[in-house]
């Protein structure tokens, strides 16, 4: 399997239902809501899956991209894909491992756009919110988008945050949260 990007780019896939990539429906409806703050800026892709979201990033001008992503054969595809389209002033690293353990790591930094796209019924959005708060992940004016199903969503609370959107687009939801006034 394949994706198509920003700008007709193809990026390689691992074949099987391994990652579960972010429809091109989707992708392009994120970057339109998110359009004129990404060139320059820096982004999380977080269960990083296929890695389109941090190419499309790199493909829009983003000048850091940092990756999670806990398949190893997804890593080996990821790295492929963002090194064939960063340009040499773009950074970008990838993490392989569990994202809980990973988000202690990035301790320190902040970014502009975070993006958490997590296997739906795995858990994972209440405790990595958290986790992004804790490490003050997320920049003063930043913003996150959540990929998850519109079933069984509880929005999750997190203390001095707020939700500035919430999109669905057929079997996926996107919530996007801020920092709070």
């Amino acid at each position: 399997m394949s994706l198509r990007i920003y700008g007709n780019r193809q990026l390689k896939t691992l074949p099987g239902q391994e990652t579960r990539p972010t429809t091109a429906r989707v992708r392009e409806a994120v970057f339109n809501i998110w359009q004129g703050t990404i060139a320059g800026c820096c982004w999380l892709d977080l269960c990083a899956g296929t890695g389109a979201m941090g190419a499309e990033a790199l493909c829009r001008g983003a000048s850091l991209v940092v990756g999670i992503e806990k398949s190893s054969r997804a890593c080996g595809i990821i790295q492929q894909n963002w090194e064939l389209l960063a340009n040499a002033e773009q950074e970008f690293h990838l993490l392989r491992g569990d994202v809980l353990q990973r988000l202690p790591k990035l301790s320190g930094q902040q970014f502009d756009r975070i993006y958490l796209d997590p296997p739906y019924a795995s858990g994972l959005y209440q405790p990595v919110l958290e986790a992004i708060a804790h490490y003050q992940l997320l920049d003063n004016s930043g913003e996150i988008a959540v990929e998850h199903s519109p079933q069984d969503w509880t929005n999750p609370v997190i203390k001095g945050w707020e939700i500035c959107r919430e999109k669905v687009y057929g079997n996926t939801s996107v919530t996007f949260y801020r920092t709070g006034e």
